[in-house]
């Protein structure tokens, strides 16, 4: 691969990296710990919306992140022909 696209690639890398980390650290540490009482208003099955994120709410979307990077790096790897058959 020529190093233009090497860098390209990369920094495609590091920019989803860093979306779906920034999503994680909003869901898990802003949601969960920051804002759990404010978020504790809204019930949801019984329980908080707070103690739901910092319980389940970002396991979850950790497991959804993880699917979403995979999805994103296979067309990514296809874009520029560095993907295993």
């Amino acid at each position: 691969m020529p190093e233009d696209n090497r860098k390209e690639y990369w920094n495609t890398n590091l920019r989803y990296l860093l979306i779906l980390l920034s999503i994680w650290f909003l869901v898990s540490y802003v949601f969960g710990i920051l804002m759990a009482d404010t978020l504790d208003r809204i019930r949801i099955g019984g329980f908080g919306l707070g103690f739901w994120f910092a319980q389940q709410g970002s396991i979850y979307v950790f497991v959804v992140l993880i699917f979403v990077y995979v999805r994103l790096m296979n067309a990514l790897d296809k874009k520029f022909d560095v993907h295993e058959e």
